[in-house]
């Protein structure tokens, strides 16, 4: 993934962390909102929207370092990988399992569609 003169050469790689950014902005002002709504009155939807964004993000942020650390990111013990490489590996992994720890990524969307589309439990 190496840089020139501070910009990241891998075309795609430079890309995903761009619109990583501006949807991680996307996301600071939309819980800002939800955080401003929720306070005026009972949580809606947008709240479990919220949620499932943040984890998705999360996620998504975790792999690109793993990304731009190349074989480096893949480390778990071993004198070949830092502290630093050791410590992005078990975060990317243990951050793969927020969406999915107790089903969280479903019962956001099942939450979003019963209260956006109303459809039926």
């Amino acid at each position: 993934m190496g840089s020139r003169d501070g910009r990241i050469t891998d075309d795609d790689h430079r890309t995903a962390l761009t619109r990583h950014e501006m949807n991680q902005h996307a996301y600071r002002l939309t819980q800002r909102r939800v955080i401003e709504e929720t306070q005026a009155r009972a949580p809606g939807f947008a709240s479990s929207a919220v949620k499932l964004s943040g984890a998705i993000l999360a996620k998504e942020r975790t792999e690109l370092s793993i990304a731009a650390m190349g074989f480096k990111g893949v480390g778990w013990e071993g004198e070949a990988f830092t502290d630093e490489e050791i410590s992005a590996t078990r975060t990317w992994l243990r951050q793969k399992s927020a969406t999915i720890a107790g089903g969280t990524a479903e019962v956001q969307l099942n939450i979003i569609a019963k209260r956006v589309l109303g459809l039926p439990d």
